[in-house]
């Protein structure tokens, strides 16, 4: 099984774990992904398309229909799995248990964010992504 980002923005792939690809729109349907996250701009182009994948990372207002056991969503709202707090320091909030690397389980918390190469909201499924792929330690580090 596949791991994968669709639409991933070009300033994000240096950051990419090494495990993930970037899909076209044909490919999407073909694969069987283990972890796909989707952007804001790859959920929008989603439409109808039918993802067959076991863990599905996506922007919280996104309207795509999935049968993914996991299903996590990131954002600025207090319903998403994945959001941001803090005033000075930004702030990646876990608000509820999520599969991690390895079958691992990441816990409700709360993980100050270091130097970030653009806005964090604006980056908050590419923290997802390396959040549910790499180890805590390595995960949230962009450099």
């Amino acid at each position: 099984m596949e791991r994968g980002i669709f639409r991933c923005p070009p300033q994000w792939l240096p950051f990419l774990p090494p495990q993930v690809r970037c899909p076209s729109m044909q490919e999407l349907p073909l694969s069987r992904w283990a972890l796909l996250a989707l952007t804001p701009d790859g959920a929008r182009a989603i439409g109808g398309v039918q993802l067959r994948c076991k863990c599905l990372l996506l922007p919280g207002d996104c309207p795509v229909r999935t049968t993914a056991p996991f299903v996590i969503s990131y954002g600025l709202s207090a319903r998403d799995s994945l959001t941001l707090s803090g005033v000075r320091q930004p702030v990646l909030c876990i608000q509820r248990t999520l599969p991690g690397p390895g079958g691992a389980l990441l816990e409700p918390q709360e993980i100050p964010l270091g130097e970030l190469p653009g806005p964090p909201e604006a980056l908050l499924g590419l923290l997802g992504l390396r959040l549910l792929l790499m180890p805590l330690t390595k995960a949230l580090f962009l450099e």
